[in-house]
């Protein structure tokens, strides 16, 4: 499977794979996971959305995770090859403010936008689709449908 074959994964899917007070989207969002640990799907994340799945997997799900099991969580993709963990740059974040201002999404949602954009990555899999609509080089699907 080549680079370009990824699909980014935003943290509320990653977390719905590991929350399991929504047995359907839980159910659906662990097959994801399995199915990349598995080798016939590639996913990709960022930093940002590792951080994100740590605070809210904690702290803000109905029935949270210690922080010694999410951190076990993140340290295995980090490790597994996979399943790429891209980093925001600088100019990363610049990019980011400036879509932000020109398409009016939130800052964060065009954070991971840019870095997808960066890492020629253009389709998403959220459960916010709509946050991604104003930015036409991100393909955003809710594979929780």
């Amino acid at each position: 499977m080549k680079d370009d074959d990824s699909l980014f994964i935003d943290s509320n899917i990653l977390i719905y794979a590991f929350d399991k007070s929504e047995a359907i989207k839980h159910k659906k969002a662990k097959k994801l996971l399995e199915k990349c640990f598995g080798g016939k799907s590639r996913l990709a994340t960022s930093t940002q959305v590792l951080s994100e799945f740590f605070v809210n997997t904690t702290k803000k799900i109905e029935k949270p995770i210690s922080q010694e099991a999410a951190k076990n969580i993140i340290g295995k993709i980090i490790e597994f090859q996979a399943f790429p963990v891209l980093t925001i740059k600088p100019n990363t974040i610049e990019s980011a403010i400036a879509t932000s201002q020109k398409t009016g999404v939130h800052y964060w949602d065009a954070l991971i936008a840019e870095t997808m954009k960066e890492n020629n990555i253009f389709e998403i899999l959220t459960e916010n689709t709509k946050h991604f609509e104003k930015i036409k080089e991100i393909q955003a699907k809710n594979p929780l449908k």
